[in-house]
């Protein structure tokens, strides 16, 4: 079958899935939709309330009502390098708003944290669930139903899918997304992930190391590798929730603010109150979603969002699974070669070509839906642009150049690095997990050998440190589901499993846990679901059994005998430890709660 009629017939068969539940989400948006908007219908000491602070301008526009008020929801931090240029945002969106004659205010906050800075802590163990709190920061944020559209500053991991399942739960307002870009280029990225694994090896200090690291994240904006901050990035454009070719534009620069303040006057453009009304809702739909997931996969992104987008997905009542994934991989051509992928970051991948040049290759290759509402006004190929500053500091967009600018990093469709996506979802005796291949060597995809079993990463990296692992196996780390400790990211596991790899090992890993978009050059089964604590069969696995994972065939198997497997009992693990201490305790209900990992790991049910 074409790519292009496979591409219809997935989006079809979910479009049908999902017809009861996207029907009845569809109805809630559009009885929430008000012609005026909804303001106007608050009580006087409603209304006094949510512009008392305003100045006598904004006040007496928000007074008669008759302009729009854009809501701006941040995720603004001055810790973290990918929020802190949301500092200044604001006062660039209230500026575009009053030129505009409307209004903008801070309706709210979200919480923003960085699985760089918590990798390996106790604090990791917050992350995922964080994607779920902001979620509802964001319905907190907006419930004084005083906004007519909404802005949304955010960036990294668990917050721009959180962003997005809370902007749904106001489907029936407008909505843009506005990135921060980012950081320039530091260090190589094989630089960096040398010395790690140096380190790991007892050949480098702890100072060397800090210094390599220091000088690969080294400024404001996003981690310049390929991991889930930059896959939401690309996300967020390809699905029509950015300005064309807005994603990796750097921050503190003239472009990126003149993009800020487009994105806004769009956002106002794009309101109940004129023409050209463009609720939230009816921008992600299948097909944008299908958008989203082509792209993921002709990136090689970050593995976590094939749990974020089926909860993304959900708050939009669509129904995605990791099926969903798995065959659109099928016919999706790897376009992109950025680390872990390769040896690019992502300031080499927009000066390759970027977004435009990606957009429009898979649109003339017939990937992409074409026909998608965007918050630009136009469908999908009115984002094969290039935006840039005229002579006289105003925004212009221009046709991106028909050859890649590296074909090392970026490549037409027609020379792929490699004919299928970069994901892979296994089936088999131990359950359902997604492995990313894009980066693991061909001669790697099919690894089988004993398991050597752990319930943390801590205890696998004792076990290397100790040198019991200079063998060939596959590492079995479990109970870090959901369920268990908030299903956290093992990247602490990559620098040794790395080194056995180098010195000739065959190694792999399963684990019910993540890696994110980090997962790199050892084949990793990861998000394996059933989790352990949820009595899902990795509990059954023991030291030594033979665990085979095939990536060519799709398959996460132990070989053996079923009466014996059949007979076993699971394993059970001491999760007291996982329970207090830096704010744990405040998430037992969301650790009792969660869902499934193939069902996008959320505390609540959306579709």
């Amino acid at each position: 079958m074409a790519p292009l009629a496979r591409v219809a017939e997935i989006t079809g068969r979910i479009a049908k899935r999902s017809h009861d539940g996207r029907s009845r989400y569809l109805d809630r948006i559009d009885r929430a939709a008000t012609p005026a908007g909804r303001r106007q219908g608050l009580g006087c000491a409603n209304q006094a309330h949510a512009f008392a602070a305003c100045g006598p301008a904004d006040k007496a526009r928000l007074k008669d009502g008759i302009t729009p008020n854009l809501a701006i929801v941040t995720a603004y931090n001055d810790m973290l390098s990918a929020h802190q240029p949301y500092e200044w945002f604001p006062a660039l969106i209230r500026r575009a708003a009053s030129e505009a004659g409307a209004t903008a205010q801070v309706a709210g906050g979200v919480p923003a944290m960085c699985d760089g800075v918590t990798q390996g802590e106790a604090g990791m163990e917050l992350s995922l669930f964080s994607r779920d709190v902001i979620a509802l920061s964001t319905a907190v944020a907006l419930s004084h139903q005083t906004f007519d559209a909404a802005v949304y500053l955010g960036v990294c991991d668990k917050i721009v899918p959180g962003l997005v399942i809370g902007a749904l739960s106001f489907g029936h307002l407008p909505a843009v997304f506005i990135p921060a870009g980012p950081m320039t280029s530091g260090i190589s990225n094989d630089a960096k992930s040398k010395t790690r694994q140096l380190y790991a090896e007892g050949k480098a200090t702890r100072a060397e190391l800090l210094e390599s690291e220091m000088k690969s994240y080294h400024g404001p904006g996003t981690c310049t590798f390929y991991g889930t901050a930059n896959t939401n990035q690309m996300l967020m454009e390809i699905m029509g929730m950015h300005l064309p070719g807005s994603s990796f534009v750097n921050p503190g620069t003239g472009l990126r603010d003149a993009l800020t303040t487009e994105a806004a006057r769009r956002a106002l453009a794009i309101t109940a109150l004129g023409n050209t009304f463009t609720p939230v809702g009816r921008v992600l739909d299948e097909k944008a979603f299908v958008n989203g997931i082509v792209g993921l996969h002709a990136t090689g992104g970050s593995t976590n969002l094939t749990i974020h987008l089926v909860a993304m997905a959900a708050a939009a009542g669509i129904r995605l699974n990791w099926d969903d994934f798995a065959d659109l991989a099928e016919v999706t051509p790897l376009l992109a070669r950025v680390y872990p992928n390769g040896k690019a970051d992502v300031n080499h991948f927009h000066a390759a070509g970027g977004m435009p040049f990606l957009i429009r290759e898979l649109l003339d290759a017939g990937l992409l839906h074409e026909d998608v509402r965007t918050v630009w006004g136009q469908g999908l190929r009115s984002y094969v642009a290039e935006p840039g500053l005229s002579a006289d500091g105003g925004l212009e967009w221009r046709a991106p150049a028909e050859a890649s600018g590296d074909r090392s990093i970026l490549r037409g469709a027609a020379e792929p690095f490699q004919a299928t996506g970069g994901l892979r979802v296994l089936h088999g005796d131990i359950g359902r997990a997604v492995i990313k291949t894009s980066a693991v060597a061909a001669e790697r995809h099919i690894i089988e050998a004993p398991a050597r079993v752990f319930h943390s990463q801590e205890e696998l990296q004792a076990a290397f440190k100790a040198k019991q692992l200079d063998c060939d196996f596959v590492a079995v780390v479990r109970f870090q589901g959901p369920q268990a400790n908030g299903m956290p990211e093992l990247h602490k596991l990559m620098p040794p499993l790395g080194v056995l790899q180098d010195r000739g090992f065959r190694v792999a890993l399963v684990t019910d846990g993540r890696l994110s978009g980090a997962s790199g050059k050892v084949p990793a089964a990861i998000h394996v679901t059933p989790e352990a604590a949820d009595g899902g069969a990795i509990a059954l696995i023991r030291d030594g059994d033979i665990v085979r994972v095939d990536a060519v065939a799709g398959r996460l198997d132990v070989l053996v005998e079923p009466d014996e497997w059949a007979a076993r009992e699971p394993a059970e693990a001491d999760l007291s430890g996982n329970q207090f201490g830096v704010g744990r305790e405040l998430f037992s209900a969301f650790r009792s709660n969660v869902g499934r990992a193939d069902l996008g790991a959320a505390i609540f049910a959306l579709a």
